[in-house]
């Protein structure tokens, strides 16, 4: 331990440790734009100076140590007139036209600027004009507002480890680029939209496809229906400023109704639909006497669908062919529920809401198209997309009455909430594949080991006197990790799931921005917490997903199940 002295407070902290982490842990507030602990410590944007006593310059607080009998000075005079010009020589270079931009009133720079009360800029403005062509791209950059705090290169390069993007010219020319200068959707990118989360300022950002869901609504010559993912329904209220009391899933479905949408659906009823084929998959694969090289690998998440098919594609094989949630739903939309409602298929206009920007590239892929009247899903909106609709409807979401999803594609388990959650869906398919092999239930929390939101999770689980080897990683860099180490043979596993976002869905590339703050973990508990408190907590037992099997698709991988929920992923393009 080392004394300081901070804005006159005598501190003890710890030696070794950056002034702006001594700072915060005092409850000392520094700002900052481009700091990310561990990931982007480099010291950029400046904006984090403070005044050191003997010391001429003003060093930046991220990156210097203290050191005993260190004298800082956070916010003097001479602090605060650096840090606004420092600002303001960002703000030259970045296109303030905010209140056009998807981030006004969520912007880092934006709150900086209002901190710091600047109210004009003395620096003539020098932009760069580039702007990816969205085309069938669900991810955007806009040059002109990028701050080049490095932050999407740390994390694409550090956490996810696909290291798209790039640092091209110098001095004012310097602009940040997709490597080797090929288009993003010939990229290896997975589209998973962590850099999005973690950009400060709205130079990365998704396609927004509000406009169309709106149009759509006033289509009277359309069945509209939308489908809920699970994860939507503990995030969505966050940047409405509403308490978890208020947002609840009833009050989400009253305002989709508000909105005008007739049918609103939750994807958890296909979660649960994927689990019984996804779970059989397994099951049947355990039972096959061949002794297979690698493990089954779910294949739920289309950010690590692509990821997989472009690092690893010798591995395509040993995926899942069971569809994502998203498109089995879209499958389901446009062949069974048809019959249900007494529509034809080309009525169904199906939108999902979902926290992922990698559901809007899945969706248009040419493989989902099984109804053969245009893609199964038509529109992807991130929960971000869906939180601006609420806003743009003025839709007073306090006031609202509870309501239910609609039937007959309403009904869903605890099994399917959790999927949202890193670990969910292999806890969710371990329940189902326990009374696939035995006729019996085991306790709902019997494979709660599968839960926890860092890395990778390795574990054993006793099926019936079958032991199941298993692991469950999130975050595109765990899953090199952990597929570098089955190649190598140093680990063998029977079953494993993938999410490519760190923490799963709760963390997706789509949800509500809370820059600086990690907030998967606290989501993951709350999807946990209505997994505890459904009625129903196991996949096999939905009984609108009893009926569906009963009427349409006869059993788990039977031929019309193999048909229209399962993919052959050597079909899809890849780049897709």
């Amino acid at each position: 331990m080392v004394t300081i002295t901070i804005n006159g407070r005598v501190l003890e902290v710890h030696e070794g440790s950056t002034i702006l982490e001594a700072a915060r842990s005092n409850g000392i507030d520094i700002p900052t734009l481009c700091h990310w602990k561990g990931i982007n410590e480099i010291g950029a944007c400046r904006v984090c100076v403070v005044e050191v006593e003997g010391c001429s310059n003003l060093p930046a607080a991220c990156v210097t140590n203290v050191a005993d009998g260190m004298v800082i000075h956070t916010s003097s005079p001479r602090v605060v007139s650096a840090r606004r010009v420092n600002a303001q020589l960002i703000l030259s270079r970045h296109n303030c036209h905010c209140p056009s931009c998807v981030r006004n009133g969520n912007c880092a720079l934006q709150t900086l600027s209002a901190s710091l009360n600047i109210t004009a800029n003395p620096f003539p403005e020098k932009q760069i004009k580039n702007r990816f062509d969205a085309g069938d791209s669900p991810l955007i950059r806009d040059d002109d507002k990028c701050i080049q705090c490095m932050r999407c290169v740390s994390c694409c390069e550090k956490v996810q480890t696909l290291g798209i993007w790039q640092l091209n010219g110098s001095g004012g020319r310097t602009n940040i680029a997709i490597k080797n200068g090929v288009k993003i959707t010939r990229s290896d990118c997975s589209f998973c939209g962590q850099c999005i989360t973690h950009c400060p300022t709205g130079a990365l950002r998704a396609r927004d496809d509000t406009a169309k869901a709106i149009a759509a609504l006033k289509d009277h010559n359309k069945t509209i229906i939308v489908q809920v993912a699970p994860a939507v329904r503990a995030t969505w209220g966050e940047n409405l400023g509403l308490d978890p009391e208020v947002a609840t899933v009833g009050r989400l479905v009253a305002a989709l109704h508000t909105m005008g949408f007739p049918y609103v659906f939750d994807t958890n009823f296909t979660a649960d639909l994927t689990i019984m084929e996804e779970g059989s998959e397994f099951v049947a694969r355990m039972q096959d006497g061949k002794k297979h090289k690698y493990p089954l690998f779910t294949s739920c998440c289309p950010g690590w669908v692509r990821f997989l098919k472009g690092q690893y594609p010798q591995l395509t094989d040993d995926l899942s062919t069971a569809k994502s949630p998203q498109q089995m739903f879209g499958t389901v939309a446009k062949t069974y529920l048809p019959l249900l409602l007494d529509k034809k298929p080309e009525d169904i206009y199906c939108v999902s809401i979902m926290p992922c920007i990698a559901k809007k590239r899945e969706s248009v892929l040419p493989v989902m198209k099984d109804a053969g009247v245009g893609q199964d899903v038509d529109l992807v909106l991130t929960t971000r997309e869906l939180v601006r609709m609420i806003k743009a409807f003025q839709i007073d979401v306090p006031s609202l009455p509870e309501e239910h999803f609609d039937s007959p594609l309403g009904e869903a388990t605890g099994a399917g909430v959790i999927f949202g959650a890193t670990g969910g869906v292999m806890e969710a398919a371990l329940r189902s594949a326990h009374y696939l092999l035995t006729g019996k239930n085991p306790d709902p929390d019997a494979f709660a080991f599968a839960r926890g939101s860092n890395g990778w999770r390795s574990f054993t689980a006793d099926i019936a006197g079958v032991q199941v080897r298993g692991a469950v990683a999130s975050g595109l860099g765990n899953a090199r990790k952990l597929i570098e180490a089955i190649l190598a043979g140093k680990v063998r596993y029977d079953f494993v799931e993938i999410m490519a976002c760190p923490g799963g869905c709760a963390g997706g590339g789509g949800q509500p921005i809370a820059f600086g703050e990690e907030r998967a973990a606290d989501r993951a508990d709350t999807l946990y917490e209505l997994d505890k408190k459904a009625p129903k907590r196991f996949s096999h037992e939905n009984p609108a997903v009893q009926k569906a099997y009963a009427h349409y698709f006869k059993h788990p991988l039977s031929e019309e199940a193999h048909r229209l929920l399962h993919t052959d992923h050597h079909a899809w393009e890849m780049p897709f």
